[in-house]
């Protein structure tokens, strides 16, 4: 009847497919070529028909949901900003795509298993891997879960990185060099840095980094102290370097979180930041900028980060991502923690 509403029939005969297509391109149950899948929209947009909302979301997902599943210590998570901002760039992309986001945070490597295990029963359509480590078991691991992923990283994909797991990432080394070039340029000879959990990717990348720019420099790169993110693990570590005769002029920390605290350690030594300590943290947290002195770090834009690993797995969910990508905009931001050395 002239004026009625279009049916699933009308559809299926302006594609040229059968109604059972069109509810299979609608509810991924099982794979449709991609050009069949386009033929049917094509349709059913030309017809204005309107699948039921359920029946929409399963075009481009199952779920309409995407897991993130992070493997830290609370007290980690609830000192350490990068993670709801990084939380929030997802969920502004997620909401524009009318989709949502699991998030699970666990103790240890079998609750991390498990957790996968029931994203992969049907609880999301793909996740986003955090804190790569070296040699990271969870890519094979959501592949034999048939999960799609992404991963982000502090450094471009190596040459042994998974093919099939697009990698969004920053180029921390250059940041950390550049932290290092600025206190050279200041006087400093004598620089220390204090790293996360070396098993990180990131961590590493910036351990790596501060060693080749001290390198680069002719000075030597042995003050090296291995953190774990904490403020705890910051404090200790500045009252070993400060602890020796020949203490540093300067400490380079991994985050800021670190950094702050070994700021004020320092400070309730009697030592002056920064007339007879330099110091610099990495991720630019929110109370950076107002500490006296501000602290001098590095922005990341966790937030961008967030949003672009959430469009890279909605492109990878469609098959359209690139291998990696590149989030450009990791500045340093100089304040008042840094100066030349006290003279001798």
């Amino acid at each position: 009847m002239a004026g009625s509403r279009p049916t699933i029939g009308d559809v299926a005969r302006a594609a040229g497919v059968s109604k059972g297509t069109v509810s299979l391109a609608y509810s991924g149950k099982r794979p449709v070529a991609e050009e069949t899948r386009r033929r049917v929209f094509a349709a059913a947009e030309s017809l204005r028909w309107t699948a039921s909302s359920s029946a929409q979301a399963l075009a481009t997902s199952r779920t309409s949901t995407i897991g993130l599943v992070i493997a830290r210590r609370p007290e980690i998570i609830a000192t350490d900003t990068f993670f709801p901002r990084f939380i929030a760039g997802c969920e502004a992309v997620l909401a524009r795509a009318g989709m949502g986001l699991m998030l699970n945070v666990v103790a240890s490597e079998e609750d991390e298993t498990a957790a996968y295990e029931r994203y992969a029963a049907g609880r999301v359509d793909g996740v986003i891997l955090l804190d790569v480590q070296q040699g990271d078991r969870r890519p094979k691991l959501v592949r034999e879960l048939g999960l799609t992923s992404v991963m982000l990283s502090a450094e471009a994909p190596r040459d042994d990185s998974p093919t099939d797991v697009p990698v969004v990432y920053t180029e921390d080394a250059a940041a950390i060099g550049e932290l290092v070039d600025l206190l050279v340029e200041d006087g400093h000879t004598s620089i220390a840095h204090v790293s996360g959990p070396l098993r990180y990717v990131h961590a590493a990348a910036r351990h790596n980094a501060f060693i080749a720019a001290m390198t680069s420099h002719e000075l030597p790169a042995d003050r090296l102290v291995e953190g774990d993110f904490t403020a705890a693990s910051g404090r200790d570590a500045t009252a070993g370097l400060l602890d020796a005769s020949d203490r540093p002029t300067a400490i380079v920390y991994a985050n800021d979180v670190m950094a702050i605290a070994g700021l004020s350690f320092a400070r309730s030594t009697g030592l002056r930041v920064p007339e007879d300590l330099s110091v610099t943290g990495f991720d630019d947290s929110e109370l950076s900028a107002h500490l006296s002195p501000g602290l001098t770090s590095v922005s990341t834009g966790a937030d961008v980060r967030g949003a672009v690993a959430a469009d890279t797995l909605l492109a990878a969910l469609r098959g359209e991502a690139d291998a990696s990508v590149l989030v450009d905009g990791t500045v340093v931001v100089r304040r008042g923690s840094i100066a030349p050395p006290p003279r001798p």
